[in-house]
């Protein structure tokens, strides 16, 4: 009996290392044609993307495909040629700009070892979209601690109001872009600079089952208190795009295998279709889509008190030794450290081994945007 429980033990002990990753096994070429292209009625707006996919088990940020021919033909005879700008984005010339009522139709083609290869797109027409009525913002209690000693904590909840009085646009799509400033607690010569991030989450509405094509306090972004966006200044640029159905439904079947699986990449190939096909070989899978779309956006600056946000530059992370008065620099400091000065004490010099605490641009950047001053 006891051999036994000796043996049960030790397999207990190696079993875990015995685990391997699983990759199932696909009739699916491992490198696809990826498209993400989007067109709208804005000047310098447009982009087409193309990258190849990855095998099972594989991650990589991106695969792009280069030295590719890109048009866009239109349903009254005209063609936009595409120039490669970075390698696998392509824009066009400065006067493109699409056309409300018009449909496009994206012409690829790509050079590889495997050969020369032809790609369309189905014809996507260019719907209208309305304004965006009112972009705002409202505190949000976050409840995740209700001991009575605790601090309490807001967040920020950003909603948009948007309709249409002809019913045109039934079908909706946002993205946006945050900008705000930080301040590092400390005399150093980069103290203020500006952070950007873009969203990565897919917004859409629907309105055709509802009588009147509007929508009210639709939740854009929520801001917690665990980033310093609120500290200062934060601004939100709202673009909002028109979609056709097929779109809509295209990125409604992205939207729930990503909320599934955590991420926009992790999907099986195949479960989603593409507007685009290999004109040279139909059972060839293309995956992403050539969006044309109307586009309108609206910006809010957002500057108040919130209670409880975390402070970003704790002493324990920051400071990690002190120089007083006129102690000289020791000689010997290890060159990876930087010195800043506190501005709440008699001056002395602070030792830290974290370049964010010294130096803002390690997050952003010293250069203010175009934009800022608005609404000031």
């Amino acid at each position: 009996m006891k051999n036994s429980k000796q043996i049960f033990l030790l397999l207990l002990v190696f079993l875990p290392g015995c685990i391997s990753q699983f990759i199932p096994r696909t009739s699916e070429s491992p490198e696809l044609l990826i498209v993400e292209g989007l067109i709208t009625d804005k000047y310098g707006n447009s982009t087409i993307k193309l990258s190849k996919s990855m095998p099972l088990g594989i991650r990589s940020s991106a695969n792009p495909v280069s030295g590719s021919e890109v048009t866009i033909s239109d349903d009254l005879g005209s063609t936009v040629s595409f120039t490669e700008t970075v390698p696998g984005t392509y824009v066009p010339p400065p006067f493109f700009v699409g056309v409300i009522g018009q449909s496009y139709t994206l012409h690829v083609t790509t050079y590889s070892g495997s050969g020369i290869l032809n790609y369309e797109s189905f014809p996507m027409k260019m719907n209208p979209v309305p304004l965006i009525d009112s972009l705002f913002y409202e505190k949000v209690l976050i409840l995740d601690n209700v001991e009575e000693s605790s601090v309490v904590q807001e967040g920020c909840q950003v909603y948009l109001n948007t309709h249409d009085p002809s019913n045109n646009c039934r079908f909706y799509r946002w993205e946006f872009a945050e900008t705000w400033e930080i301040e590092i607690p400390y005399t150093v010569p980069n103290k203020f600079c500006w952070v950007s991030d873009n969203s990565s989450v897919i917004k859409i509405k629907n309105t055709s089952t509802l009588a009147e094509d509007r929508i009210n306090r639709y939740p854009i972004n929520f801001v917690s208190n665990l980033t310093d966006r609120l500290s200062k200044r934060y601004s939100i640029l709202v673009n909002q795009y028109s979609l056709n159905e097929d779109e809509y439904l295209y990125w409604e079947k992205l939207q729930n295998i990503a909320e599934q699986v955590g991420g926009l990449y992790d999907m099986i190939p195949s479960s989603i279709p593409s507007n685009v096909t290999c004109i040279d070989d139909p059972t060839e899978k293309v995956l992403g889509y050539f969006s044309v779309s109307a586009n309108t956006s609206k910006r809010i600056f957002i500057k108040d008190q919130f209670k409880g946000l975390v402070n970003q530059y704790p002493d324990n992370q920051c400071i990690a030794d002190t120089i007083f008065g006129g102690e000289p620099f020791p000689a010997n400091l290890n060159i990876s450290a930087w010195i800043i000065i506190n501005n709440f004490m008699p001056p002395f010099n602070v030792i830290t081994y974290t370049k964010g605490c010294y130096d803002c641009t390690t997050r952003g950047t010293t250069t203010e945007p175009d934009f800022w001053t608005e609404g000031k």
